[in-house]
C-alpha cells in the first residue's frame, strides 16, 4: 500500500515491527505493512507515536493533516528539493508581470475550458435546455481570454474572469444532480454546509494535495504561483495547477457518487451551528459544532471510490500512452516545469479523449 488514510476521530498510530497499528480506544482497528507506504494522510485528531514520527521522517513518507471535512492544516517537511536551477527559473518568470499573466491567462482558460465541456456532455445527457444555455454563455469568457493579449490583461481582470466564469458553472451544478435525496443551492465552504460541498471540499483538498506532491518532486516551490496570489501559508501553485482537475476529476467523481447512489443522505451528520468549527479547542468541540460531516463507513467508500479514479487509465497524448489518472497530474506539473524553464515548450491544460 502506497497511501494510507487514517480516518477514525481519536485514533492512535504506533509502530509494531514492520507494520503500522491504527489504535482507537485500547484496540488494534488496522494493521498496514509499512514497507512500501510512501504518503500517509490523516483526518482530524489522530496521534502518532514517537517511533511512526521517526520512520515517517527517516523513510521520506510524505505525511499530510486535514481537517475532517477535506480542509489541509499541515504538511510534515522532510527537506527542500535540491533543483535549485528550477527555482531560480520560477521565481524569475513568475516574478515577470507579463510571463505571470501569460500563465494565468493559460490556467483560466483551461479551467473555464473543462467546465463548459462538462455542461454540455451532461446538458445533452440529461436534455437540459438550462446546462446546456450555461455552457453556451460561458464561451463569452473564452472569447474574452482570446481577444486580447496576456500583457493587455490585469492580473485582477484575470482573476476577476475566472471568478465570474466558475460561479456561473455552479448555478446550475445543482442541475446535474440526479439524485433527489441531494440538492445543491450555491458553492460554500470553509466550512462546508451540506453534504454536496462536503463533497466537493474534500476532493478538491485531495486533488490539491495529489499537485503538491507532484510539485515537490519536480522540485518546485508550490509557494509562489500566478493566479492565485502569494499569501502567508497558502501553497498558490498548487492552487494553480490544480485548476485543471476539479472538474475533470473531482466534479465528475461527486456527481458520480450521488447520481449512482453510492452515497446516501444518512451517510452524513448535518448540524445548525453557530461556532465556527476551526476554532474548537478539542475533537468533541470540533465535532459538536462541524455543520456537516461524513460517517465512518461513508469516509472510507470515499477514500475507496477516490484511489480506484485516481488508478483509471486514461490516454496522455504528450506520451502518446496510456497512464492513470494520478501520474497525469505528475506530468502536467512536470510539463509547467519544462514550460518555466523554457517557454517555448508550451503548456495547455489535459484534454482527455472525448
Amino acid at each position: 500500500m502506497e497511501t494510507l488514510y487514517a480516518l477514525h476521530p481519536g485514533s492512535y498510530i504506533r509502530k509494531d515491527g514492520n507494520a503500522l497499528q491504527i489504535m482507537r480506544k485500547g484496540d488494534v482497528i488496522d494493521r498496514i505493512p509499512a514497507g512500501n507506504l510512501k504518503k500517509l494522510i490523516l483526518a482530524g485528531y489522530v496521534s502518532l507515536s514517537g517511533s511512526v514520527l521517526d520512520y515517517l521522517i527517516k523513510n521520506r513518507v510524505e505525511t499530510v493533516f486535514i481537517t475532517p471535512t477535506g480542509r489541509f492544516r499541515a504538511r510534515l517537511m522532510i527537506d527542500e528539493h535540491k533543483h535549485v536551477a528550477m527555482r531560480r527559473d520560477q521565481y524569475l518568470r513568475l516574478s515577470d508581470p507579463v510571463f505571470s499573466n501569460e500563465v494565468s491567462k493559460r490556467i483560466v482558460f483551461g479551467k473555464i475550458s473543462e467546465m463548459i465541456d462538462m455542461l454540455k456532455k451532461r446538458g445533452k445527457d440529461h436534455n437540459s435546455d438550462r446546462i446546456l444555455s450555461a455552457a453556451a454563455g460561458m464561451s463569452v469568457f473564452l472569447r474574452k481570454l482570446e481577444s486580447r493579449k496576456p500583457a493587455e490583461f490585469s492580473a485582477d481582470e484575470l482573476r476577476g474572469i475566472e471568478g465570474a466564469a466558475t460561479r456561473a458553472y455552479y448555478h446550475v451544478f445543482g442541475d446535474m444532480i440526479r439524485n433527489k435525496a441531494f440538492s445543491f443551492n450555491g458553492r460554500n465552504r470553509r466550512p462546508p454546509r451540506d453534504p454536496v460541498n462536503a463533497l466537493l471540499s474534500f476532493v478538491y483538498t485531495m486533488l490539491t494535495n495529489e499537485v503538491l506532491s507532484a510539485i515537490k518532486v519536480c522540485g518546485l516551490d508550490p509557494y509562489m504561483g500566478s493566479l492565485h496570489e502569494i499569501a502567508y501559508g497558502r501553497p498558490s501553485l498548487a492552487c494553480d495547477l490544480v485548476e485543471e482537475h476539479r472538474c475533470r476529476l473531482g466534479d465528475r467523481f461527486v456527481l458520480g457518487l450521488i447520481n449512482r447512489k453510492m452515497v446516501r443522505a444518512d451517510d452524513f451528520v448535518v448540524r445548525q451551528v453557530r461556532a465556527n468549527p476551526e476554532n474548537a479547542v478539542d475533537e468533541e468541540e470540533l465535532r459538536q459544532n462541524r455543520p456537516v460531516e461524513m460517517k465512518p463507513g461513508m469516509s472510507r467508500t470515499f477514500i475507496a471510490a477516490y484511489e480506484n479514479m485516481m488508478a483509471r487509465q486514461v490516454t496522455y497524448d504528450p506520451l502518446g500512452q496510456k497512464t492513470s489518472n494520478r501520474r497525469v497530474i505528475y506530468y502536467q506539473v512536470r510539463r509547467f516545469a519544462e514550460f518555466l524553464s523554457n517557454p517555448e515548450s508550451g503548456y495547455t491544460h489535459f484534454c482527455p479523449e472525448k
